[in-house]
């Protein structure tokens, strides 16, 4: 057994009850606890460790990261990196395949460009777009087969209070059964033939030479790091803290991760499947009878899911949406095919809040701005809750581009504790300090929060630019 295995199994028998396979859950709502979680996963990690990510940037929180997983695989853990190609890209190229020249670290890229750089890249996404559209969104973290991180957090400063960007994002760490779901699921896209080891891709197969010579870069930089005021800020975190005292508080709950299948990239977009993500969630969206909270970045429901929405006002359900305002958004063009929906869903009794920029720290217990130097925030995080009894923690946006084009995963957990927490930040998320509310006017327009009756703080030439693309058939795009 490993240190996870022996600290977490007799905890897992403590907490058991008959007939249920229950696990342990802690909220990490705020970047500090999420790097911090991952950091202390890989320190204990014996055996193995399983990443899954969309993004995985070379910057100071990624390069953290790897640091701390060449010397787990030092230490003879096997480490599998699983890294969806787009959000690779041909810059990261060599720097991936250094990592893959570990022998103790295997690195594979899901649907990845046969040709990796220049002209000739661009021409294979001209002529295969639909192939090379359809991306792996998965965030899935597995640690020693008994520990998992799952949530909409990618690898990169911006997701963990780091840079200048802030995303608002939620991850949920998980011990007990539910991470042995978790290493299913990465066993299914690891082993599909969609993931592509990275030796494969032509010019870029690792060089066993270069290695040393990047490892050295990496631990100066790792080294200059340590002493910043980031490093004592994630020391002081209230996830470290707990830690040192042995006090994890948690959460014990039956729970099942959704996720969908590799094979669905395989099938034609638009197909409907009960084996999709989209098709399993919403059924827990039809069973709510009180209340439903979305929190989606990227919102764009379509036609579909505004009569979805409409149906439970109808049922009496309370149902109220967080999403990115125009200002706070990192991708606007979402936002044009977001507006449209807007009054059909005020119209429908949904009320809908969007995220202000300025709405930095609207996560609890953070570092200051000051400290960490972050300047704008945007949602990130992807979190619904039903009827206040359980609740959904994932990659997944409500918008065509998740439900369609990705593949996605999640963990469902049947919580009225862990849904309290993910509801009360829906609530600071939602404040009048961190969001707009958007209703309709007395003339039929719109209105925000502060008297705005137009995209709030957007300036121009975005606004402009949402508006002239919101009449363009963008949705299957975005």
């Amino acid at each position: 057994m490993t240190r996870l295995d022996r600290w977490i199994a007799p905890r897992v028998a403590a907490n058991a009850v008959p007939g249920a396979q229950r696990s342990a859950f802690r909220l990490l709502p705020t970047g500090m606890d999420a790097f911090v979680a991952r950091a202390v996963l890989i320190e204990l990690a014996e055996r193995t460790l399983d990443l899954q990510y969309y993004i995985f940037h070379p910057d100071n929180a990624g390069s953290l990261i790897v640091e701390r997983l060449i010397a787990a695989a030092d230490r003879g853990v096997r480490v599998r990196v699983l890294l969806d190609d787009w959000g690779t890209l041909d810059k990261n190229d060599e720097s991936v395949a250094g990592l893959d020249a570990h022998p103790n670290i295997d690195v594979r890229l899901f649907n990845p460009y046969t040709h990796r750089s220049g002209f000739q890249r661009f021409v294979e996404l001209l002529t295969s777009f639909t192939r090379v559209n359809r991306r792996m969104h998965n965030k899935l973290f597995v640690a020693d087969g008994i520990a998992t991180i799952v949530g909409g957090r990618n690898i990169g400063e911006e997701y963990f209070s780091m840079g200048e960007l802030d995303f608002q994002d939620v991850d949920v760490l998980g011990a007990g059964p539910i991470a042995a779901d978790s290493a299913a699921s990465f066993e299914a896209y690891w082993n599909s033939p969609f993931a592509v080891p990275i030796a494969r891709l032509g010019k870029f197969a690792p060089d066993p030479a270069f290695f040393p010579t990047a490892r050295a870069r990496l631990r100066d930089r790792c080294e200059g790091l340590r002493a910043s005021a980031y490093s004592q800020s994630l020391a002081d975190s209230e996830l470290a803290r707990d830690l040192r005292a042995d006090d994890l508080h948690v959460h014990w709950a039956t729970a099942s991760v959704i996720a969908d299948p590799p094979e669905k990239l395989a099938q034609p977009v638009g197909i409907a499947s009960d084996a999709y993500l989209g098709a399993r969630i919403s059924s827990y969206g039809q069973a709510t009878r009180s209340d439903l909270l979305l929190v989606s970045p990227y919102f764009v429901p379509g036609t579909a899911g505004v009569e979805f929405l409409s149906d439970r006002r109808q049922e009496g359900v309370s149902v109220r949406v967080l999403t990115n305002s125009l200002a706070a958004t990192d991708v606007w063009l979402v936002h044009a095919g977001y507006m449209k929906y807007r009054r059909p869903l005020l119209e429908r009794g949904v009320r809908l809040f969007e995220l202000r920029p300025e709405a930095v720290g609207a996560t609890r217990a953070r570092a200051s701005k000051a400290t960490i130097g972050s300047s704008r925030a945007s949602l990130h995080g992807k979190t619904f809750v039903f009827d206040r009894t359980s609740v959904f923690i994932g990659s997944v946006n409500i918008d065509p581009r998740s439900l369609q084009q990705n593949t996605e995963i999640g963990v469902l957990v049947q919580s009225p504790e862990l849904a309290a927490e993910v509801a009360a930040l829906f609530d600071r998320w939602a404040s009048p300090q961190a969001s707009y509310e958007v209703t309709r006017g007395p003339n039929g327009g719109l209105h925000w929060t502060g008297g705005f009756t137009d995209e709030p703080k957007a300036g121009f030439w975005r606004a402009l630019g949402a508006k002239l693309f919101s009449h363009f058939p963008i949705e299957s795009l975005i």
